[in-house]
């Protein structure tokens, strides 16, 4: 596993708060305080940031996004972190918008209305879109690994799966009936 300096810093944490003695009486019980720079916090926060916004990204079969910048020229200077922060927060808030917006969300939305609601829990056919097991692998693999079923997903998470499944030739097939109630078919 490398070494990253996000790991590194969660290393660095994580010894501090073990390793620190307790000195006072009401410290001792409820465990040493931790106290984070604001250096530290910015970087936790940018990681946290850049993380997210390049789950959003891939969720909607976008490619990681990544500043290019010149390294030396901040040379990991307390400003480049702030512009790295400010830079990733607006980012985030660009994808998030983005994210909000499906390309065909009238018509998810439109079979969203006869199909059932968004935590339909109930086996073959799961979440606001009706996805069985076999549409969700193929479709929407990192979601149903890591949150479990399209019950458990977004209902943008479930559009943007779906949407996947429009753009590679299905069209809006997988919901016959429905479709062709919104005019779909």
């Amino acid at each position: 596993m490398r070494l990253t300096r996000t790991r590194a810093l969660w290393l660095a944490l994580l010894i501090s708060v073990v390793w620190t003695p307790a000195t006072h009486g009401q410290e001792a019980m409820t465990g040493p305080a931790l106290v984070v720079t604001e250096e530290e916090r910015l970087v936790l926060e940018t990681a946290r940031l850049r993380r997210e916004t390049n789950r959003m990204r891939r969720i909607m079969g976008k490619r990681r996004f990544s500043f290019r910048v010149d390294p030396v020229a901040f040379a990991s200077t307390r400003e480049y972190r702030r512009w790295r922060h400010g830079a990733w927060k607006a980012q985030l808030a660009r994808t998030a918008r983005h994210f909000r917006r499906p390309p065909h969300l009238i018509a998810w939305r439109c079979i969203h209305r006869y199909e059932g609601p968004w935590k339909d829990p109930h086996a073959p056919y799961y979440g606001g879109l009706q996805m069985d097991l076999a549409f969700q692998r193929t479709y929407g693999r990192m979601l149903l690994r890591t949150k479990g079923t399209a019950n458990r997903w977004t209902r943008h998470e479930q559009m943007w799966v779906a949407e996947r499944a429009l753009r590679r030739g299905r069209g809006f097939h997988p919901w016959p009936n429905t479709a062709r109630y919104c005019g779909l078919l």
